[in-house]
């Protein structure tokens, strides 16, 4: 059984996720508050974390930035703040998701089904050999779920790791940024297109030695994207 945390400070909010996240077949625990939540999600082991951004104590914003520090725990982040700069803030911090209030509970179960399906074939592969990928500098190991760039180490978060293998999978083909939400996040990029803009910034981050003049990941304007080789 899935164990997941919400730290939500909306009792009323949280209590309803629960309720259906247990009818779902999972394990769940509920923190009001983002200190005891933080400390929870870093010394305790769940599956998946549900998490608010206005939260007395800590903010969503540094917890989820704690958490990536510490682990590749899948996190869905979601607020009443329908800006988009709150959006990018969060992705940039390493959020797998984010959703915005409200929302139907339905539809958080099905988000959440979908990360924790991926996490789990990526955690559970059965590679008996490391699958490498090797481009111009750049070393992926699959298996080990490890970058090199120029023979130094760099620090992926789950979905950016997942963004640059598939596209360096798929050598000069243009992938539309929907194309790459359905096959990333497992589902229709419904108003999400953002979540993917965000993650090729910070692979290039990461990879390129210029990031506003890309060597690799290039931008097809009025198309999406591609990994040049």
């Amino acid at each position: 059984m899935s164990r997941i945390l919400i730290i939500e400070d909306e009792e009323a909010i949280a209590d309803l996720e629960k309720d259906y996240l247990e009818l779902s077949g999972f394990e769940v625990e509920i923190c009001n508050r983002g200190d005891t939540g933080l400390t929870r999600a870093l010394n305790e082991e769940f599956d998946l974390i549900i998490l608010d951004l206005m939260l007395p104590g800590v903010d969503g914003f540094e917890i989820c930035r704690q958490i990536r520090i510490h682990k590749n725990t899948p996190v869905i982040m979601v607020s009443a703040k329908k800006d988009d700069i709150d959006k990018i803030r969060g992705l940039g911090l390493g959020a797998d998701d984010y959703m915005t209030k409200p929302f139907s509970p339905s539809e958080l179960v099905a988000r959440v089904k979908a990360h924790l399906a991926r996490y789990e074939r990526l955690v559970n592969s059965n590679v008996q050999e490391n699958d490498i990928i090797e481009v111009r500098g750049i070393k992926i190991d699959k298996t080990a779920r490890r970058v090199w760039v120029d023979g130094e180490e760099r620090a992926f978060t789950t979905k950016e790791f997942d963004l640059l293998t598939f596209l360096a999978q798929h050598p000069n083909h243009v992938f539309t940024k929907e194309e790459l939400f359905r096959e990333i996040w497992d589902m229709e990029s419904v108003g999400d297109i953002a979540t993917v803009t965000v993650h090729i910034k910070k692979i290039r981050e990461k990879i390129e030695k210029q990031s506003s003049k890309p060597q690799y990941i290039e931008t097809i304007w009025g198309v999406g994207y591609r990994f040049k080789v």
